[in-house]
């Protein structure tokens, strides 16, 4: 019998992400060996040969090294029949019991951090709120909007227009219904009872666009949206009631119709586009000036930016008149980045400094899709949580694996690795800061999801009549509240997606963006998530408790949140010994 199980602290103490320079002892479990070795790589190999303690135990404690980062693991055995053995971790990379390979072979990962990491201790399992500004909910503004290209519908309930307008910009979404920031400002109480303590809002800054991806002016406040001033009342009134702010940072790439492009002559500059006098011309790549430009995944309306551009860096990162620094001491609190993975660790490192030079405790978290501990992005691997680029991700992979197991396209025991894999890879403080979510504005609607209707490859005109029957809202329905308990039973930040609480429905992009139904919420839904998400709030058990996972059964998972009277899983000093013991159960 070889064993060895990561995701036991029997076999790797400890078991998780080690400090940089701290020492791991390895344990391996062999009543066949005469000798065990253990193999480590990191810039290079280096063997450890391991003790033997008797009983077909092995054992080892090695020094990690000194510098952040990844460092992989493997084991020789030399068995008693003159053979040998190589044994290493499951292929699906998600860590655990191994196995012996006789070609080829797959390593553990530790994640090594700056042992002076932290991140900021309100975002420690905040409830976020997520708002697509455009969609959340009208009121007066004092801002006047000049441009001619934008389509506003007159009724806040009717769907998106059909075909695009004549005379107006199809580069983007045409489809405006004018939510405002006084709109979400009026609305602070119910995100402060629906339980939120973060707000995270979608792209404020002027655009063309409704989503605002293609921000035109970075310091400025869209006029359909409101002011800049009305901006800082939002974010005074929200701490007011304990909720912090986060923004949207689009960093990438702009607009082709920006200050800085200026492709359309729209704005009163000298773009990019009127040649090398433009103090933005090195801002972008010109592969055939001037028609012929990189741009993000090839939308034109998305001329990329190159990050090392030292005027890009001062003008976005540098400085108490930088964008990053600019909107922290406006009033927000924090920054989600778009496309993390496309902006170079050099840049995300020196925009993690600028923020914390602005407000110490501001939070820096990314947009990154998959395992965020190591992560190939442009012929680099890339690890977000040593303590240097990122407080924490979007955590796309946890969802993933909720939906699936809701689904019955996986079952617990997969989930159960998937959550086992996050709490091998991740820091304590990363993961207690990950914002946990099942809806979003770039994936269907939740309810779409649950329900198997998710109107993936359907054309955008029939996406618009694709409509959940009853049976199916209520199937989805049932499944929310299994996703939800979930959710909300799991270190990290639960999210909340605006509308998926009232039931709102649709495909992907842009039916994921309709209006919040005011008045016609399922109250339902409405009020088992409130209940989740405040009762998540007020737990310190939840918030910071230790977390204990396993799968009951195929279609059972039972997690357990504790304090042992001592200390919190942060390492806060605790004198509870509160537990929850959460079980869950897929039942349709």
């Amino acid at each position: 019998m070889l064993v060895h199980n990561s995701h036991d602290a029997y076999y790797r103490e400890p078991s998780g992400p080690a400090p940089a320079g701290s020492q791991v002892t390895f344990r391996f479990t062999c009543d066949e060996a005469n000798a065990v070795t253990l193999q480590v790589w990191n810039s290079c190999q280096m063997d450890y040969p391991m003790s033997h303690h008797g009983t077909g135990e092995w054992q080892t404690t090695v020094t990690m090294p000194q510098e952040p980062g990844l460092v992989w693991y493997a084991f020789l055995v030399y068995l008693k029949n003159g053979q040998t053995a190589h044994y290493g971790a499951p292929e699906d990379g998600l860590g655990g019991e191994g196995k012996v390979y006789r070609q080829g072979l797959h390593s553990w990962q530790i994640t090594l951090y700056d042992p002076s990491y932290g991140t900021p201790e309100w975002m420690h399992g905040a409830t976020i709120y997520q708002i697509f500004p455009d969609r959340f909910r009208k009121a007066p503004t004092e801002s006047v909007d000049t441009r001619t290209d934008r389509l506003m519908h007159e009724d806040w309930r009717e769907d998106f227009f059909e075909e695009p307008r004549e005379g107006v910009y199809v580069g983007g979404s045409v489809d405006f219904y004018g939510g405002t920031i006084n709109g979400i400002r009026e609305k602070l109480g119910y995100i402060r009872d629906m339980g939120a303590t973060v707000l995270y809002l979608n792209p404020l800054f002027e655009a063309q666009s409704n989503h605002r991806y293609d921000t035109a002016d970075y310091f400025n406040i869209d006029p359909l949206l409101g002011t800049n001033e009305e901006f800082a009342l939002l974010c005074e009134e929200a701490h007011r009631l304990g909720i912090r702010v986060m923004l949207d940072g689009v960093f990438s790439h702009t607009g082709a119709d920006s200050i800085y492009f200026n492709k359309f002559s729209h704005y009163d500059s000298v773009g990019a586009v009127s040649g090398p006098e433009s103090p933005y011309y090195r801002w972008y790549t010109f592969e055939h000036f001037p028609d012929k430009y990189r741009c993000w995944w090839g939308v034109d309306a998305l001329p990329e930016c190159r990050k090392q551009e030292p005027s890009y860096q001062k003008f976005i990162l540098h400085g108490e008149n930088s964008v990053v620094q600019h909107w922290l001491r406006a009033g927000a609190d924090a920054w989600r980045l778009d496309v993390a993975d496309e902006l170079t660790m050099d840049f995300l490192r020196k925009l993690r400094r600028s923020a914390k030079a602005a407000k110490k405790d501001a939070v820096v978290l990314g947009e990154v899709w998959e395992d965020a501990s190591a992560k190939e992005a442009y012929d680099e691997l890339r690890c977000y949580c040593c303590g240097d680029t990122l407080d924490s991700v979007m955590n796309y992979p946890l969802r993933a694996a909720i939906l699936s197991f809701c689904t019955r396209k996986s079952n617990a025991w997969d989930l159960v690795r998937l959550i086992e894999h996050q709490a091998e890879v991740y820091p304590t403080v990363f993961r207690y800061s990950l914002m946990n979510l099942l809806g979003s504005h770039d994936r269907a609607r939740v309810l779409n999801m649950l329900a198997d209707k998710e109107g993936a490859g359907m054309s955008k005109k029939k996406l618009r009549y694709l409509r959940l029957t009853h049976d199916e809202y209520s199937l989805a329905s049932r499944r929310l509240r299994t996703a939800l308990d979930i959710l909300y039973a799991l270190p990290g930040c639960p999210t909340l997606y605006y509308g998926d609480e009232a039931g709102l429905t649709g495909g992907p992009d842009p039916y994921n963006r309709r209006p919040f139904p005011w008045g016609e919420e399922d109250h339902a839904i409405q009020s088992y998530v409130q209940g989740k998400m405040t009762h998540y709030r007020d737990s310190a058990v939840l918030k910071y408790g230790f977390c204990q996972v396993e799968a009951v059964d195929e279609d059972t998972i039972r997690i357990r949140r504790y304090l042992d009277g001592e200390q919190d899983a942060l390492g806060h000093k605790n004198t509870s010994t509160a537990q929850e013991i959460i079980t869950v159960r897929r039942e349709d």
